[in-house]
């Protein structure tokens, strides 16, 4: 019998807590700094999480009136969902930041042409928060370059492993 090690832990805890990974953003563009921040939700939208049905494969932040919100973040409210509100599965969510991590957002989307992208979304002290980046837009000729030294890194490993076995 195999003793389950404190390795194998934190490994399930860390698995257990990411909700959703957006795996386009580093596809589609060049992420530089990354920053944490609390959403705004409603309860139907925590017991839908819990129940996996958060996708955020198209969605992106936009500031308005200096503050910023998640589009595009897609929560599917389950069936028993309260019947007393309507529930919207792409509303617009407010993201909580302190206020000099909004204002450094702010001035590089305007001055440097940046986009905020969603990156992963997770759990953290029974808080669902949303891991977001400062982005640049790849063109088609970065995202061949990027497909390219990743098959090169896997053809690699292969290498490596293939020696390593005959040796």
């Amino acid at each position: 019998m195999s003793k389950n090690t404190g390795k194998d832990k934190a490994k399930s805890a860390t698995a257990d807590k990411t909700i959703a990974l957006n795996k386009r953003a580093r596809h589609e563009y060049h992420l530089e700094e990354r920053f944490e921040a609390g959403l705004v939700l409603q309860g139907w939208e925590i017991k839908a999480i819990r129940a996996g049905r958060g996708n955020m494969t198209d969605a992106y932040a936009y500031v308005k009136d200096g503050e910023i919100f998640l589009i595009g973040a897609q929560i599917t409210p389950l069936i028993q969902a309260s019947t007393h509100t309507i529930p919207e599965d792409r509303r617009q969510r407010k993201l909580l930041l302190h206020r000099r991590e909004i204002d450094k957002l702010i001035g590089r989307i305007e001055r440097d042409g940046y986009t905020l992208v969603p990156t992963a979304m997770y759990w953290s002290r029974n808080k669902i928060k949303l891991e977001i980046a400062l982005a640049k837009g790849k063109q088609a000729h970065d995202k061949r370059d990027s497909a390219k030294d990743r098959d090169w890194a896997i053809e690699k490993q292969r290498a490596m492993r293939n020696h390593n076995r005959n040796a």
